[in-house]
């Protein structure tokens, strides 16, 4: 019972780090300052605050569904899959387009980007934010799939 509820409450907070932080306080950081780069400098460190969330969540909720006993083999390993699914895309996000992306933000002078940098930015911007979504649908199969407490 306490292990069920420990699991509940690392989705719970999984999922919703990710709709906040993605769909409530970026949103709103770009609407609400007039400075894009400013807002996209604090979306950016809070988005990394929230992959370390997510990593411990992730982590936290791979070995608490394999310590499950009470949820069948089956929903187990539709768990497994869902949180291994979610820190992959996770992982490529941090580890392969964030540093990307910071770089050519780096090499900008004045926050100024050349035209092709600007390009290259939005484009892994795009793919980065794809894998965002794919992550909160898969966040809210968690949520109706995790067995309850």
């Amino acid at each position: 019972m306490l292990l069920a509820r420990a699991r509940l409450l690392l989705v719970t907070a999984w999922a919703g780090s990710l709709w906040t932080a993605g769909y409530l306080v970026a949103p709103t950081l770009f609407r609400t300052l007039s400075d894009s780069v400013l807002a996209g400098t604090i979306a950016g460190s809070m988005f990394r605050s929230e992959a370390m969330v997510s990593l411990v969540c992730g982590v936290g909720l791979l070995v608490l569904v394999a310590l499950a006993k009470e949820v069948d083999a089956k929903r187990k390993r539709l768990l497994m899959l869902v949180v291994a699914g979610m820190l992959v895309l996770l992982a490529v996000s941090s580890l392969g387009l964030g540093p990307m992306m910071a770089a050519l933000k780096e090499a900008a002078p004045g926050g100024v980007m050349e035209p092709a940098a600007r390009k290259q930015f939005g484009m892994l911007h795009g793919v980065s934010m794809v894998l965002y979504l794919i992550q909160s649908v898969l966040a809210a199969v968690l949520v109706f799939k995790n067995p309850k407490a």
